[in-house]
């Protein structure tokens, strides 16, 4: 086997640092929320389920987690059915201004999300669009769309186009070409950004707290909560938001993952 030279092991040391950084403290989060104690310190006390019990009584924190998946659910909708529209009309369709429109819809990624709040703000107070949730889920879908484009942009480059032009060949319209050629072989791209697009939506803060109005969603019931310190049930709820989160982002990786698309 392969010595590893000095500055490898660094290297390796450093990365292991970085990640022990990034992720010790979200283990900490999971110990205290099954520890018997209202005091989030150590030495932990015991274990309990009592503090996802008073989580599940409190009626607030439901009632904002059922905002986050309602706001998650339609602007994932959202940016999906654009999403996959803008990107066949941008690999399909030579038009004026072809490549403006496509950074245009990318250019959110790039954004901060506090500069995307209140420009999304702003232009909103100007149309009449008041806050809300149906903001919210407008300035999410915006955000988001360009998650879509860029992962369905990716799955049609690779899409053999001797099979559209023998759909058409065999008589079948543009529509049915769609569903029986194009769709099955970016079905994999559709659904990881999907995940995708709920996993950011539902955890998205800047944005959210521009556009939001009485009907706040989960994180930011949470971070207004954090004002008055830490609690267990924070603790028990950020532990179900982490699981959440981790299926959904291995799920749309798994999906993402390049596949032989047949020739």
């Amino acid at each position: 086997m392969r010595t590893l030279q000095w500055w490898q092991r660094g290297l390796a040391g450093v990365s292991i640092l970085v990640l022990a950084f990034l992720y010790v403290p979200i283990a900490i989060l999971v110990m205290f929320s099954f520890n018997d104690s209202a005091v989030t310190s150590f030495p932990l006390s015991g274990f309990t389920l009592r503090w996802y019990q008073a989580f599940l009584s409190n009626g607030q924190m439901l009632a904002a987690l059922k905002n986050s998946l309602l706001v998650a659910l339609f602007a994932t909708a959202v940016s999906v059915t654009v999403g996959v529209t803008a990107a066949l009309a941008i690999d399909r369709y030579n038009f004026p201004g072809r490549k403006l429109f496509q950074n245009v819809i990318l250019l959110p990624l790039s954004l901060p999300g506090i500069v995307t709040g209140i420009a999304m703000l702003n232009f909103y107070k100007q149309i009449g669009i008041p806050q809300s949730l149906f903001a919210v889920v407008i300035g999410h879908s915006t955000a988001l769309l360009g998650v879509v484009v860029s992962q369905v942009l990716a799955r049609l480059s690779k899409l053999n186009s001797r099979m559209l032009e023998a759909s058409s060949d065999l008589g079948a319209a543009p529509l049915e070409t769609f569903w029986r050629v194009t769709l099955p072989n970016i079905k994999t791209s559709v659904f990881g950004s999907a995940l995708l697009c709920f996993t950011l939506s539902f955890d998205e803060i800047p944005v959210t707290y521009f556009l939001t109005g009485r009907d706040v969603t989960l994180p930011i019931y949470i971070y207004s909560t954090l004002r008055r310190g830490i609690t267990p049930e924070i603790n028990a709820v950020g532990t179900l938001i982490v699981a959440a989160s981790f299926v959904t982002v291995v799920a749309s990786v798994v999906l993402l993952r390049d596949r032989k698309i047949n020739s």
